[in-house]
C-alpha cells in the first residue's frame, strides 16, 4: 500500500492557511492589500473581540462580477500573473491566489461585491471552506469581505492566538502600515463599534503620519533628501536626534509602497546613525525605497514581509547615504523635559569661571587644555598654564557682553579673543555654516549650560558637546592621515576562522589606514605588530574579534575609517570637558561655535542629545499661563 497521499483540498487550504493566515493581523494585511490593488480610495476596516470575533473590510474599488468572485475562491486564481515573466515584475500587492481560498477555509466567510456599472453584485457564503451560498447583491459599488469566528474549526492553531489586546495591537500596526504607505487612500479603523482612525486621504505625507503619530512626532521628524544609487530611490522621514525606540517596531520601511523588512536595510540605517544614536537604541524612520521589480524578489515569504535584493550592498549604500545626509544638513534643535534638580547656592550657580580653556574651531582664539584636547591635532598644540587663568572673586554676569575686570582674568592667555555675545538681529557671516542666537545666562550643576533664543529656553550638556567637538576633530585627523599606531613589544598571533581570514586578507589596507599592522602568518593565522596607540583594552585579540565582525557587516563600499570611530567616542569621552568642570564666559562661547562648526551639533557621538530646547508655550503651560 503507497504510503504517499495527495491531500484533500480542503486540507491544503488549512496548510497553507498556516503559512499565509498566522493571525487576525495577516488577514487584514492579505484583504487590505486585494482592497489597494482594486483601487480603492476608502478602506474601512472594522475588528470585533481582536479580530477573532469578526473582520470586515469594507472598498470601494473595482468590485467583480459573479464570474470572478467565484474563480476568486480558488487556489491560486489571480488577476495579476500569467506568464513567468509577470512574476518577475510585480508591481501589485497580491498576487499568489491563496489568501482568500485559505482564509475562507478556517473562518465563517462572507463575500460581496459589485462593479461600479452593474446593477446587481454577487455575495457568497463560505463555512470552512465549503462553499454554502452564492446570491445577488444590491449593495454598493465595491467589495465587503467578513471573516467570523476565525480559527474555528482549527482549534489547535485558535488556542496560540494571544490576548484580544495583543491581537488587536497587531492589528493596529498593519493598519498603520498600510495608511502610511498609501495616504491618497481613506482610512478608518473601528474597534468593537467604537472608531479608532479616521484618516481622510491627503497628498501630503506629513499629514497622514500626524493623524496616526500626533503632532509632536512630527515635529522632530528630519525630510530626507531624494537619494538615488546604483538603481535605488531612497525617501522619507527620519527621527531627529534624541528620538528613538528600544524596539525596531518604529522601524518602517517600504519597498514600492508594500511593507517589507530587511536585514539589508537595518545595515544601511546603522551605517547611517552610527555615531548618531544611543547603543541598544533603534531609529525612528519612514523610509520609502523605489526600484525596478527586476532588482528584487518578493516571492521569498509567504507572508511577503521579507525580500531578496540582488544588489543588496547598493540598498545598504543608499539607505546609508540618505541618513547621514540628512542628519548632517536637516538636523533640528531637539526637545525635551528638564529633570526636577535642586536648586544652587547664588554664589555658584553665577560663578561660570574654569581652570579648562576649550580650544576654538578657527585661528587662535582659546587656548587647549592638554587633558581636553591635545591629542585632536597633529601639530603642537602650546596650552597656557593653569595659574595664567585668575579665578575672580565676584564673577561677571554672564547674560552681558564680558566687562574689562572679566577679560582681565584670561588676558594672559594670548589666544584667547574678546567675547562675542551675539544678540538675535546681528547678521552672520554668510561664509560660516548658519549657528542659533544664543544669549548665555548661566550654569546648572556646572554640567547644563543655559541659554535663550528666540522660541525659548535651550540647554547644553557642556560633557556632550565637548564629545561631538573633539571626536569631529579626531575623526577628520584620522581620515586625513589615518590612525597613529605604536608596535608591540612581542607580536600577538591571531588564529580564525576561513570566513574571517578571507575578510582579513581583503582589508589588510583599511586596517593598515586604523593603526592595525596585520600580516599572513600561516593558514588562517595572522600576526598583529601594531595596534592604535590610543586603544585602551585588556585583551586585543578580543577587540580585534570585534572589527572582524563588523568588517563583515560592513559594506564593501563603506568607510573603512567607520571602523575606528567606536575607539575615538570611548577615547573623547575620556579627554572631553566633565561635570563639575567649570567653564569662564569664553570657554563656553568658544564651545557653542566649535559645536556648531560639526557636521551633527545635536547629539554626542554615542547618540546622546548636546542640545535641548524648552520652547516659550511648554514653559507658559508649566507656569499656568497657557490652558494644557
Amino acid at each position: 500500500m503507497s504510503k504517499i497521499r495527495i491531500l484533500s483540498d480542503s486540507l491544503a487550504s488549512q496548510v497553507a492557511a498556516g503559512e499565509v493566515v498566522e493571525r487576525p493581523a495577516a488577514v487584514i494585511r492579505e484583504l487590505v492589500e486585494n482592497s489597494l490593488d482594486a483601487g480603492a480610495r476608502h478602506i474601512t476596516v472594522e475588528v470585533q473581540r481582536g479580530g477573532t470575533a469578526l473582520i470586515r473590510i469594507t472598498d470601494d474599488g473595482c468590485g467583480m462580477d459573479r464570474e470572478d468572485a467565484m474563480l476568486c475562491m480558488e487556489r491560486h486564481a489571480t488577476s495579476k500573473i500569467r506568464t513567468k515573466e509577470d512574476l518577475a515584475a510585480i508591481r501589485t500587492f497580491g498576487f499568489r491566489g491563496e489568501a482568500l481560498p485559505s482564509i475562507a477555509s478556517v473562518s465563517r466567510f462572507r463575500l460581496a461585491t459589485r462593479e461600479r456599472e452593474a446593477l446587481s453584485g454577487t455575495e457568497i457564503e463560505i463555512m470552512g471552506g465549503k462553499l454554502s451560498a452564492v446570491k445577488d447583491h444590491g449593495g454598493n459599488h465595491g467589495t465587503v469581505i467578513e471573516v467570523r469566528s476565525l480559527f474555528f474549526n482549527v482549534p489547535a492553531r485558535r488556542k496560540f492566538l494571544r490576548t484580544e489586546a495583543t491581537e488587536y495591537s497587531h492589528i493596529e500596526q498593519q493598519f498603520r502600515l498600510h495608511a502610511i504607505a498609501n495616504p491618497q487612500t481613506a482610512f478608518t479603523l473601528i474597534r468593537d463599534g467604537a472608531v479608532t482612525f479616521h484618516l481622510p486621504g491627503t497628498a501630503d505625507m506629513m499629514d497622514r503620519i500626524r493623524g496616526l503619530a500626533g503632532e509632536e512626532l512630527v515635529t522632530r521628524l528630519i525630510k530626507l533628501p531624494e537619494v538615488e544609487h546604483l538603481g535605488v530611490g531612497v525617501s522619507g522621514y527620519i527621527g531627529g536626534p534624541g528620538l528613538s525606540r528600544s524596539n525596531r517596531q518604529q522601524q518602517i520601511t517600504f519597498l514600492n509602497g508594500r511593507p517589507i523588512e530587511s536585514p539589508a536595510i537595518n545595515y544601511g540605517l546603522k551605517e547611517g546613525f552610527h555615531n548618531a544614536l544611543m547603543k541598544g537604541q533603534y531609529p525612528v524612520t519612514f523610509l520609502f525605497l523605489e526600484m525596478e521589480a527586476q532588482s528584487f524578489d518578493i516571492n521569498v515569504h509567504p507572508a511577503k514581509k521579507e525580500v531578496r535584493f540582488h544588489d543588496g550592498f547598493a540598498v545598504r549604500e543608499a539607505v546609508a547615504r540618505a541618513v547621514k545626509r540628512a542628519l548632517e544638513t536637516g538636523s533640528k534643535l531637539p526637545t525635551g523635559h528638564v529633570p526636577s534638580l535642586p536648586r544652587l547656592p547664588v554664589a555658584e550657580t553665577a560663578n561660570v569661571q574654569s581652570e579648562l580653556v576649550i580650544p576654538a574651531p578657527s585661528g587662535a582664539r582659546a587656548a587647549v587644555s592638554p587633558r581636553a584636547a591635545s591629542f585632536l591635532t597633529p601639530s603642537p598644540v602650546i596650552s597656557a598654564p593653569r595659574s595664567s587663568v585668575a579665578t575672580s572673586p565676584s564673577p561677571p554676569e554672564v547674560t552681558q557682553p564680558a566687562s574689562a575686570e572679566s577679560a582681565s582674568s584670561v588676558e594672559k592667555i594670548p589666544s584667547v579673543a574678546p567675547v562675542r555675545q551675539p544678540e538675535y538681529e546681528e547678521e552672520e557671516d554668510p561664509a560660516k555654516k548658519q549657528m542659533p542666537h544664543f544669549r548665555i545666562i548661566g550654569v546648572l550643576h556646572k554640567l547644563y549650560v543655559l541659554m535663550e533664543s528666540t522660541e525659548g529656553l535651550v540647554l547644553m550638556d557642556q560633557h556632550a558637546a565637548h564629545e561631538r567637538v573633539n571626536f569631529e576633530k579626531m575623526r577628520k585627523a584620522m581620515e586625513q592621515g589615518g590612525v597613529p599606531s605604536q608596535r608591540l613589544l612581542m607580536p600577538l598571533t591571531l588564529q580564525t576562522s576561513p570566513r574571517d581570514a578571507d575578510v582579513l586578507m581583503r582589508n589588510l589596507e583599511a586596517l593598515s589606514r586604523l593603526g592595525i599592522e596585520a600580516e599572513p602568518f600561516g593558514p588562517n593565522t595572522f600576526k598583529i605588530e601594531a595596534l592604535p596607540t590610543f586603544l585602551k583594552t585588556d585583551d586585543p585579540l578580543a577587540w580585534l574579534d570585534q572589527v572582524i565582525e563588523e568588517l563583515q557587516s560592513l559594506s564593501s563600499k563603506s568607510s573603512s575609517l567607520r571602523l575606528g570611530e567606536d575607539m575615538i567616542a570611548t577615547t573623547v569621552c575620556r579627554h572631553s570637558v566633565k561635570a563639575n568642570d567649570r567653564l569662564a564666559l569664553p570657554e563656553i562661547q568658544a564651545l557653542l561655535d566649535d559645536l556648531f562648526a560639526c557636521e551633527m551639533p545635536y547629539c554626542c557621538p554615542h547618540g546622546r542629545p548636546t542640545l535641548i530646547q524648552m520652547s516659550l508655550n511648554e514653559l507658559e503651560r508649566k507656569f499656568g499661563r497657557q490652558a494644557p
